[in-house]
């Protein structure tokens, strides 16, 4: 991971944060031996490091593709209204559907970017036209399908 030079965290935090990133399972035994540090203030820093907030939890990273979930569609989302609680309507409608992996809120001629993992372009047809073009305010959308991801860092 890169951080940017004014990052209040010093290489011994850094190193930690790095380790863990590539292998969250990793003993506190083998973490301090990495970044050579004793067990005991190498626990406390894991510990400072979480409650501080930059360390936001532990998770296996699953292959979607062996789930039957090989297929990727990025969606552009225009709203009809962009007011606060059309907003919040959105946000929250657009949490609830476990299709959709990623919703960002965009700076652009659009408003939402989603990304929506189905089983194929059927499944994909399904979701958009009975669950995405239902959520509060969708006034357009707009579907990029994914050919192949070139550098996905969840992997």
């Amino acid at each position: 991971m890169k951080f940017p030079p004014s990052s209040p965290l010093d290489q011994i935090d850094r190193r930690i944060i790095n380790e863990l990133a590539s292998d969250g399972r990793i003993s506190v035994a083998e973490l301090s031996r990495r970044v050579n540090l004793s067990k005991t203030p190498c626990q406390a820093r894991i510990r400072r490091l979480e409650q501080e907030g930059y360390i936001l939890g532990y998770r296996a990273v699953i292959d979607p593709t062996r789930l039957g979930l090989p297929h990727v569609a990025f969606v552009e989302v225009r709203l009809s209204d962009t007011r606060k609680a059309a907003l919040d309507a959105f946000n929250k409608a657009v949490r609830a559907l476990p299709e959709v992996e990623q919703a960002h809120m965009i700076a652009s001629s659009f408003d939402y970017l989603l990304k929506v993992r189905t089983k194929d372009i059927a499944a994909y047809r399904e979701v958009l036209g009975e669950k995405i073009s239902a959520l509060p305010h969708v006034a357009h959308t707009s579907t990029h399908v994914s050919m192949e991801a070139v550098k996905d860092d969840a992997e």
